[in-house]
């Protein structure tokens, strides 16, 4: 790996660990800055958790969407939540392009006694622009 592609992966991988940071207990207007302009957010139904398949495009959905998860007490600050990442492989594919895969755990009960909530798998498509890289598209499978 190149010294220019390792910097990237260790970005990207700042990049995402700040999002699963900032969706558990962070400010949304610095969650929202992670994502580019014109990203998409995609999740099919999630049973377990009651909530139906959606997909959000651009900050100001991506940012209503985490608003609506804080509002339901899903996630947020107060909600005792934590959004684990795993297993994280970068692929840098042009100095403005990379993909990510990471595997991730979502604890709800973390202040007392963590229970698995749920489970699955990130495919990211991040660029890199102006603010440094960003989230351009996320795909989220469960299981």
């Amino acid at each position: 790996m190149t010294a220019v592609a390792a910097s990237a992966d260790g970005e990207i991988r700042t990049v995402l660990a700040r999002i699963a940071q900032l969706a558990d207990a962070g400010d949304l207007d610095e969650y929202v800055t992670l994502f580019a302009d014109d990203a998409v957010w995609a999740m099919p139904e999630n049973p377990s958790m009651g909530m139906p398949a959606s997909e959000k495009r651009g900050r100001a959905e991506i940012r209503a969407g985490a608003e609506e998860r804080r509002a339901s007490g899903l996630q947020g600050p107060g909600t005792e939540t934590r959004h684990v990442l795993t297993t994280t492989a970068v692929t840098v594919e042009s100095d403005d392009r990379a993909t990510a895969r990471s595997y991730f755990q979502f604890y709800a009960s973390t202040a007392s006694q963590p229970v698995l909530r749920n489970m699955g798998q990130y495919d990211d498509v991040l660029v890199r622009g102006p603010q440094g890289w960003q989230l351009a598209h996320r795909t989220i499978t469960f299981g």
